[in-house]
C-alpha cells in the first residue's frame, strides 16, 4: 500500500501552468530524488507535497486520506518539510533547534514528556551532534548546520521527510556529510524525498529518481532506468556521456565539450 499518492495534480501560478498532470507514488523506507533543470517544477512539487500550496486540480492522498483533510498541525505528525533556506531564530543553540522538532506534539494539555526527550536524544545521536549542542546554529559550518536542521526534522518523528535542495551551496565534503546523514535517516525507517541538482550524488545515494521537466514527470523509477544518455540530453538540452563509477557502478554523467570551444593548441603555437 502506498504511503503517499499524487493523482494527476496541476498547479498554476499567475495563470501559468507550473505542474502539469503529475502522478507519483511513494513507498515506505526509500530515498527518492527529484531531479531536473532549473525552473522545471521540482521545488513547486515538493511544496505541494508539504501542503505549502494546494494543487489547482488533482489530489494528493496521504495514508488513504486526502491531504486537504489534514490541518497543518495534524500533517506535521506525518510529514516533515525542510525548505531550501530555513530561517534561523536569533541566538538559538543546536539543542534548542532539535527540541523545536517536538513542537507539533505539544499542546496546552501535553507539555514536554519523556517521549519528547527520547526522540530528541535519538536525533542528536543519529546526526552526531553531541559535541556542538551548546553552540549557536548561526556559528556552524554549512554541513554542521544542515545536520542540525536534519536532527530537528528527525525529532519531529514523521514517516515522510521532504527536503528542498539540502546540499545546495555546500562543498563536496559537506555535501557528502549531509547525504550520509540523510541515508542514516532512511536506514532508521524514514521515507525521504529530496530535490537535488547534483546528478552524480543523486545517482549514488538515491533508491529512486523522479525526473521533472517543464512541470511534467519525464521519467521515474530506479536510478539506472532514469539516468540514461537520451533522457539527460533531452531534459537538460545537452550532450553527455554516461559511465560507471569503479566503486559501486553508479552512473556518472560527464558533459561533452562543444568542439567549437576547444582551443587548437597547434594553431596557437
Amino acid at each position: 500500500m502506498a504511503l503517499l499518492s499524487v493523482n494527476g495534480i496541476n498547479f498554476c501560478y499567475e495563470s501559468k501552468a507550473v505542474i502539469k498532470d503529475v502522478s507519483i507514488t511513494l513507498s515506505a523506507g526509500s530515498l527518492v530524488g527529484i531531479v531536473g533543470p532549473n525552473g522545471g517544477g521540482k521545488s513547486t512539487l515538493i511544496k505541494l507535497l508539504a501542503k505549502q500550496m494546494m494543487p489547482t486540480a488533482g489530489e494528493i492522498v496521504l495514508k488513504q486520506q486526502p491531504l486537504s483533510n489534514y490541518t497543518m498541525k495534524q500533517l506535521a505528525k506525518h510529514i516533515a518539510y525542510l525548505p531550501q533556506h530555513p530561517t534561523i531564530p536569533a541566538g538559538i543553540t543546536v539543542e534548542q533547534l532539535v527540541q523545536y522538532g517536538r513542537h507539533p506534539h505539544q499542546s496546552w494539555f501535553r507539555q514536554w514528556s519523556e517521549q519528547d526527550a527520547e526522540q530528541v536524544a535519538k536525533a542528536i545521536q543519529l546526526m552526531n551532534l553531541e559535541s556542538i549542542l551548546d553552540q549557536s546554529v548561526a556559528s556552524l559550518s554549512g554541513g554542521q548546520r544542515q545536520r542540525a536542521w536534519l536532527a530537528m526534522i528527525l525529532a519531529q518523528d514523521t514517516d515522510i521527510i521532504l527536503l528542498d535542495e539540502p546540499t545546495s551551496a555546500l562543498d563536496i565534503g559537506h555535501q557528502i556529510e549531509v547525504l550520509e546523514s540523510i541515508s542514516e535517516m532512511v536506514s532508521a525507517g524514514k521515507t525521504v524525498v529530496l530535490v537535488i541538482h547534483d546528478l552524480a550524488a543523486a545517482a549514488r545515494y538515491c533508491d529512486e529518481l523522479i525526473a521533472i521537466g517543464e512541470g511534467k514527470v519525464i521519467a521515474s523509477g530506479p536510478v539506472n532506468d532514469v539516468i540514461t544518455k537520451s533522457l539527460i540530453d533531452s531534459l537538460y538540452k545537452t550532450d553527455v556521456d554516461i559511465m560507471q563509477a569503479p566503486f559501486d557502478h553508479a552512473p556518472v554523467i560527464v558533459p561533452r565539450r562543444k568542439k567549437s570551444n576547444v582551443v587548437d593548441l597547434k594553431r596557437l603555437g
